[in-house]
């Protein structure tokens, strides 16, 4: 299979279902922000060496392939081959913030991105988490989302907050609190 087809030099891509959209197209950019997403995880596994750590973001980045297939096949496509994320990956979510936010310190002030290289890329992450969560709501609004993608999206960024604060805590890496007004 060759890596360019030329069928998008005129700006234009292919849905799931064959449907072609302007690559400026809000489903496109919803999606595409899932996949650069998927890309700075990669880069936190890349820097991570914690093996627990690895095995929730693999499970995080296969995902969010299926949630970007699920934005890239619209409401109503009939496909056998259609993905779609399940709730069961919510729960899944919900579940490792339940099991790791007893070992951190309670939060009592916001604290600011940073830490150590792996924990300042999930924050990155977590950021970049809210941006395709805003999208996936904008295009809500005028097309069909599966509502599994949204509160998935939601999820994950929470999770992405834990998870930089938990690799700070295993390092034994202070958190940096935000001071309003301080010029520091």
């Amino acid at each position: 299979m060759k890596i360019y087809t030329k069928k998008g030099d005129g700006g234009e891509t292919s849905l799931f279902n064959g449907v072609r959209l302007p690559k400026d197209a809000l489903r496109i950019e919803a999606y595409g922000t899932v996949d650069e997403l998927n890309s700075i995880i990669g880069v936190c596994r890349s820097l991570n060496t914690v093996r627990s750590v690895d095995t929730h973001l693999g499970r995080i980045q296969n995902d969010l392939f299926t949630l970007g297939a699920d934005l890239a096949t619209p409401a109503g496509s009939r496909s056998r081959k259609t993905l779609r994320l399940k709730s069961g990956a919510i729960r899944r979510l919900e579940k490792s913030i339940d099991e790791i936010e007893p070992e951190l310190e309670p939060l009592k002030n916001f604290i600011l991105p940073g830490g150590t290289r792996t924990a300042s890329m999930l924050h990155c992450a977590r950021t970049v988490c809210r941006r395709a969560e805003r999208l996936a709501v904008k295009l809500s609004r005028s097309e069909p989302v599966a509502p599994e993608v949204v509160v998935y999206l939601n999820r994950l960024s929470d999770f992405l907050f834990v998870l930089a604060r938990w690799v700070n805590s295993l390092s034994s890496t202070p958190e940096t609190k935000w001071v309003p007004g301080s010029d520091r």
